[in-house]
């Protein structure tokens, strides 16, 4: 038996005993002939309304144990609908995080089809099923992010940074790999093919049990087709392509490689073919910059 159907029982057995005693005590002493139907009929009224109402007093019960609960995201710390955050590329913006960082564009594909099999890079994921993975790389509550001795969250206060941010989690997957150590760096850049950045990655890093490995390759192989070897060469100067971006704190459509500071985390973003991506890893340059 659930947590929700012990308490909808044992609420709904302790208002249908009342109600029985209470009717008991205050039947008349005469009845009309038909009145043990109504009274019988009465009685399951009662008990029908009387169960309807601990149903929804154990509801409440039962949502008020994850009110509060810091391991889960609330509605404040997902982005905007309209903002650059909420329109952005998350896999693309990973890519060009570790390229910057001085990996391969192949080692970077390999994290990022990690990531993508994690989360869908989605830097405010819950595990499904109520598991405890969390964020890009589904750390784990209870472990690596908020109880280990380094973890997001303490990660994210010193830093007065937002432990639900991609940012936040993009640097502190780099602090683990390259400060913590531990988790395969050495053997990630050692990595010359899609297949070995893959399993590198899966295995120091991510350590999953079932880890799918077959679809975090089709990912890699996908983000490397797609962001990697001049995938987004820029036009010359003053070419347009036609690729836009909307821009929420602009309200209006920018053009490929216009870079934004955003009004909604003021963090800044560049136009990359058609998706907001952070612009301080992308490798092409602003063809323009609004700043706030």
């Amino acid at each position: 038996m659930s947590d929700l159907e012990a308490v909808t029982t044992a609420v709904a057995r302790g208002i249908e005993s009342e109600g029985e005693h209470s009717t008991a005590n205050n039947r008349a002493p005469t009845f009309h002939a038909s009145s043990p139907i109504h009274c019988k009929a009465r009685r399951l009224r009662r008990v029908f309304h009387m169960r309807s109402l601990a149903i929804a007093v154990a509801t409440l019960v039962m949502c008020a144990c994850v009110v509060g609960d810091e391991t889960l995201p609330t509605e404040d710390d997902l982005p905007p609908a309209r903002s650059e955050a909420a329109l952005g590329n998350n896999a693309r913006t990973a890519f060009n995080y570790f390229v910057a960082k001085g990996l391969t564009e192949v080692q970077s594909a390999g994290i990022v089809g990690n990531l993508m099999q994690e989360s869908s890079a989605r830097p405010t994921a819950v595990e499904l099923g109520g598991g405890p993975g969390r964020g890009i790389a589904q750390w784990s509550v209870g472990g690596r992010w908020n109880t280990d001795p380094n973890n997001v969250v303490k990660f994210a206060n010193a830093r007065g940074a937002d432990r639900w941010a991609l940012q936040t989690q993009l640097d502190f997957m780099w602090h683990e790999l390259s400060v913590v150590g531990g988790f395969g760096l050495s053997e990630l850049r050692a990595a010359t093919t899609l297949s070995q950045a893959v399993i590198v990655f899966q295995n120091r890093y991510e350590r999953c049990g079932t880890c799918a490995q077959g679809k975090r390759l089709t990912y890699a192989t996908q983000a490397l087709r797609d962001y990697g070897g001049g995938a987004s060469t820029p036009p010359p100067p003053g070419t347009s392509t036609g690729i836009t971006c909307f821009s929420g704190t602009l309200q209006m459509d920018m053009p490929e490689n216009t870079c934004v500071e955003s009004k909604f985390d003021g963090q800044w973003y560049q136009c990359a073919s058609g998706s907001w991506v952070d612009r301080w890893s992308n490798p092409n340059p602003c063809l323009s910059e609004h700043p706030l």
